[in-house]
């Protein structure tokens, strides 16, 4: 403790000498790394000495041009500007078309993210064409609700149906749905909640859609709190620290006054906030209860442990325990996509990107039971396609969700979960045997001739394995799908998830829907668009006109009008 003390003293002297004495700068910066290493070795309550150092660093740069403040943020009066764009999209390409006969097996992990939607609606209101790896078709798909059956009772916790119809775009293709809707649990009778709020207080997040956004948005989350719950908050910028004890959220004054004495500056040691913040979890750990890390940041971790391959380790470790991680994604310049959603997927959570309070809202209050609730692990999905019926297919997104087929079977292999209510929603691409719009020419030596068909009518048969909380063992579920379910007129959400599709394969070039539009796509989606009880689907129509505007280089070209 004495030595931990001295550091600090020595660390808070030599950052006052700087103001006056430059070339102490870096040894003012050593010593305090120095010193909150030590702190590490012990949970303190810090938040006022976090954002005092924190505020003494900041000061040591000159100040950055101010910003314009948007209408949602209270942010400091100056900013932090971002040099150059450096945000991180993990590369991937489409999932390529498969012969029936050759590859009858499509196997993936389930996923519920949608932070890859939220993050190009960012983009494309800001004027800015998405880089086609932002985009990721089954977030897409994922951020709207489609309406897909409920379970009848607990004891599945979840229903899987399947609607199958002609592809908008050729008539000579089908698109397969596969929709998964999780049983909901009512707000109030959800189980007591432990939750560690790990919020990024680095200079990076010193601009009104990063910091200032944060606490409104944790705000909002906050005040859905109940006595049984617990809330500590975790934050990090060169060190990390304990701004805010397991705390009821009886006691949401408490709770509102830490989230509003939070400032931003330093460097990010993301590394040190992650363990400090599954510390405080464990400590306050529930059984049967919510335990979960809710990671606010923009993933630029530039000071301590920044290799993803040992951040994910770190958090695939803490998994074990319990413990769930979520990461929300802030701001722009510097977001770092790749590292949020690989920390979700690994850390059995899920992901998301908020631009907005009314994303926030959306994340944190209307879908709190699915964002903290998990009601089924390691789901994963496999589809047999029958050769005598299906020519080719291909799966629509879960490009980085794909697994061997040899994985589906071994509960050894970490999948994604399904939170309470929630909605899951995949998509194939099939060509049936004898149409003309197969893209694949036929192998030299392979036969040409369809195989037998041992199951007459079938064009596949779903699979779908999952554990339930706790469990070791995975349960099966099995569903064939028939020639005969093919409807000449698909329901308003398959129309609508149809447009979502065809909206995400323009975003990435086009290539997958035979010359399809814009002006197809809006007309789909106006269609589709149904109630709209919260306008998302109105506001995709709008979307589909700002993309089309940044794609599309011909001035000439009518613009699409969104429907009021």
């Amino acid at each position: 403790m004495q030595r931990r003390h001295r550091a600090t003293l020595l660390a808070v002297a030599l950052l006052a000498a700087c103001q006056s004495n430059p070339a102490a700068r870096q040894e003012a910066a050593a010593a305090e790394e120095r010193a909150q290493e030590a702190a590490l070795d012990s949970v303190i309550v810090t938040g006022t000495r976090v954002r005092a150092a924190e505020k003494r660093m900041a000061q040591l740069a000159p100040p950055p041009a101010p910003a314009k403040m948007l209408a949602y943020a209270a942010a400091p009066a100056d900013y932090y500007t971002q040099p150059a764009n450096t945000e991180k999209y993990a590369g991937h390409d489409d999932n390529p078309v498969h012969r029936a006969s050759e590859q009858p097996v499509s196997t993936f992990s389930i996923d519920v993210d949608t932070g890859s939607y939220s993050n190009v609606r960012r983009m494309l209101r800001g004027g800015v064409r998405p880089p086609a790896d932002a985009v990721r078709a089954e977030e897409f798909l994922n951020y709207f609700r489609y309406g897909h059956p409920a379970p009848a009772d607990r004891g599945t916790p979840f229903r899987v149906t399947t609607e199958l119809a002609a592809a908008p775009w050729n008539a000579q293709r089908q698109l397969l749905m596969i929709g998964i809707k999780g049983y909901d649990v009512p707000k109030a009778i959800l189980p007591p909640a432990n939750l560690v709020f790990l919020i990024d207080t680095s200079g990076s997040m010193n601009s009104p859609d990063k910091l200032p956004l944060v606490k409104e948005s944790l705000r909002q989350l906050a005040k859905q709190l109940r006595p049984q719950d617990r809330v500590s908050m975790v934050v990090y910028a060169g060190s990390a620290g304990l701004v805010l004890p397991p705390t009821s959220g009886a006691n949401r004054g408490d709770i509102l006054a830490a989230l509003d004495r939070l400032e931003a500056g330093g460097s990010t040691n993301g590394g040190d906030g992650i363990r400090l913040a599954y510390a405080m979890a464990k400590q306050a750990f529930v059984k049967d209860g919510v335990n979960r890390v809710i990671l606010a940041t923009d993933g630029d971790f530039n000071v301590g442990t920044i290799d993803q391959n040992a951040l994910e380790t770190l958090v695939a470790d803490q998994r074990k325990s319990g413990i769930a991680l979520t990461t929300l994604g802030f701001g722009q310049g510097n977001y770092n996509d790749a590292l949020a959603e690989r920390l979700a997927d690994v850390g059995d959570g899920n992901h998301a990107y908020i631009d907005t309070p009314d994303e926030a809202r959306k994340v944190l209050v209307e879908e709190m039971q699915s964002t903290l609730l998990t009601i089924a692990r390691d789901v994963k999905i496999q589809v047999e396609f029958n050769p005598a019926e299906v020519a080719e297919y291909r799966l629509v997104g879960y490009e980085n969700r794909l697994l061997a087929r040899e994985d589906f079977a071994n509960d050894k292999v970490d999948a994604g979960d399904i939170g309470a209510g929630h909605e899951v929603t995949a998509m194939y691409e099939i060509v049936p045997v004898g149409s003309s719009a197969q893209r694949l020419p036929p192998l030299r030596y392979g036969s040409a001739a369809p195989a037998a068909d041992a199951h007459p009518g079938e064009l596949a048969h779903l699979r779908l394995r999952y554990k339930l909380p706790g469990a070791d063992a995975s349960r099966l579920i099995e569903t064939p799908v028939r020639r005969d379910a093919l409807v000449a007129r698909p329901s308003e959400s398959f129309r609508f998830a149809s447009a979502v599709a065809a909206y995400a394969d323009l975003l990435r070039g086009g290539t997958h829907i035979d010359g399809w539009g814009w002006d197809e796509v809006a007309a789909l989606a106006r269609d589709a668009r149904g109630a709209d009880r919260f306008g998302q689907r109105g506001e995709f129509v709008e979307l589909v006109a700002r993309a089309r505007s940044l794609v599309v280089r011909d001035k000439a070209a009518p613009a699409i009008a969104a429907e009021e």
